[in-house]
C-alpha cells in the first residue's frame, strides 16, 4: 500500500519530511499547504504534489491519509487536531505542542477519531542510539548511576531575528531546551527511563530581543535512582557535536551526534568489536551545532517508515503521542525549576502557565 502524505507548513523543516517522504517506496507527497501560499508553490515545485490554497481544500481530499504538521511550535495542536477530525493519520514535528493541555488535546483528538499520532524524534532511529538503548534494557550498564546530555550549539543573532516566532514563548513555548535540546531530553528519558525531580538554573546570555532562555542547566534524579544532568544553549561559538552519556556500575558509554565514541564494560559480548570498528570511522559532522539547515532527513525517513509500519501491523510507533509528550513534561519542569527556585517533582500535577517567564540569571 502506498500512503499519500500532505504537509502542513513549508518552511525548512518540511523540507526534511519532503525528502524522507521521496525516500520511501510506500510514501509519495500528494500535496502541502501554508499560510504563505508563495512558499506552498517553492515547496510544490521543488518535491512534488498539490499546491493547496487552503487547509480545508487539502484535508478535504480523501486520497490523503497521513498529514505532517511543520508549523511553528505552539502552533501545532490546531492544525493537528483539524486533521485528526478529517480522519487523517497525523505526523508532528517536534515538540508535539508547548504545553501540557495542548499535548493533550492532540492526543485526545486523534485517538477520538482513531487515527495515529506520532511526535518527530529521529535521533531514536539511528544506529547508535539503537545500540545504547539495546545495551542498557540488555542490562549491560549494570545498575545506572547516571545519566546526561549536552547540547552546547551557536545561533547567531540574525537567526533569532529572521522569524517573528523565534525566541517566544507563545510560539517557540522556549529557548535552547524546547527547540533545539529536545532531541536529547527525548533520548535521555527514552534510555534512562522517567525522571522523578529536578532542579534548574536558565540564562539569556548571549542574545538580544528573546524572551526565552539561551543556556539551561538541570540536575535531574530518575526514578531508578539514578542521577543526571542536562546542559542546554545556543550560546556556545562555534558550536559542538551534542552528546549522551550513559553510565553504570558494570559498563559506560559515550554518543556524539550519530557516532559511538566510547563503549566499556566489564563483561565484553562479540557484538561489541563491530561497534569499536564504527568507532574508528566516524562521519558525523557538526550536525546542526551551527546551522540548523546542517542536518541529514535519513532519521526522518527510518521513523516515517516506523509510523507506516504500525498503522499497517496495528501497534504503537516508537515514537507514538505518550513518547511525544514526555520530553515537553519534563523541559516544563525544568522550566519551572528554574522560575521557582525550588525542586519539581514528576508528573507535573498541573500545565504550567505559559505566561510565567523564566529570568535572566542577572535578573535573580
Amino acid at each position: 500500500m502506498t500512503y499519500s502524505f500532505g504537509l502542513i507548513g513549508c518552511g525548512m523543516i518540511a523540507r526534511f519530511h519532503a525528502k524522507a517522504i521521496n525516500d520511501l517506496e510506500n510514501a509519495k507527497l500528494a500535496g502541502c499547504w501554508n499560510r504563505t501560499s508563495e512558499k506552498t508553490h517553492q515547496l510544490a515545485n521543488e518535491f512534488g504534489g498539490t499546491a493547496y490554497e487552503s487547509l480545508e481544500t487539502m484535508l478535504a481530499n480523501p486520497e490523503i491519509q497521513v498529514v505532517c504538521i511543520c508549523t511553528a511550535s505552539g502552533a501545532h495542536m490546531e492544525p493537528a487536531v483539524a486533521a485528526a477530525e478529517a480522519g487523517k493519520h497525523v505526523l508532528v514535528e517536534k515538540p508535539l505542542e508547548i504545553t501540557l493541555d495542548r499535548c493533550d488535546r492532540i492526543i485526545a483528538a486523534c485517538e477520538a477519531n482513531n487515527v495515529g499520532l506520532a511526535t518527530i524524534f529521529p535521533s531514536r532511529f539511528h544506529d547508535s542510539s539503537q545500540a545504547f538503548k539495546t545495551a542498557i534494557d540488555g542490562g549491560r550498564f549494570g545498575r545506572l548511576t547516571l545519566g546526561d546530555a549536552y547540547v552546547k550549539w551557536h545561533r547567531t543573532q540574525e537567526y533569532y531575528d529572521s522569524g517573528e516566532w523565534r525566541g517566544t514563548w507563545e510560539l517557540d513555548g522556549g529557548g535552547a531546551l524546547m527547540n533545539q535540546a529536545i532531541h536529547s531530553v527525548d533520548l535521555l528519558q527514552w534510555m534512562m527511563g522517567p525522571v522523578r525531580r529536578i532542579t534548574a538554573v536558565t540564562a539569556t546570555l548571549a542574545h538580544e530581543r528573546i524572551a526565552v532562555e539561551d543556556t539551561a542547566v538541570a540536575t535531574l534524579e530518575f526514578a531508578n535512582g539514578a542521577l543526571g544532568v542536562i546542559e542546554a544553549t545556543t550560546a556556545a561559538y562555534p558550536g559542538y557535536l551534542k552528546r549522551i552519556e550513559i553510565h553504570g556500575s558494570q559498563g559506560s558509554a559515550m554518543m556524539e551526534e550519530e557516532d559511538i565514541v566510547k563503549w566499556d564494560f566489564g563483561e565484553q559480548h562479540s557484538a561489541d568489536r563491530a561497534i569499536r570498528d564504527q568507532m574508528n570511522a566516524r562521519h558525523s559532522t557538526a550536525g546542526g551545532a551551527s546551522d540548523p539547515a546542517a542536518i541529514g532527513h535519513h532519521g526522518h525517513t527510518r521513523l516515517f517508515a516506523d509510523f507506516l509500519a504500525s498503522l499497517e501491523q496495528g501497534r504503537a510507533s516508537n515514537t507514538d503521542s505518550r513518547e511525544g509528550r514526555k520530553s515537553v513534561e519534563i523541559i516544563l519542569a525544568i522550566y519551572q525549576a528554574a522560575e521557582t527556585g525550588c525542586a519539581v517533582a514528576l508528573p507535573l500535577t498541573k500545565d504550567p502557565d505559559l505566561a510565567a517567564r523564566v529570568l535572566p540569571f542577572q535578573e535573580r
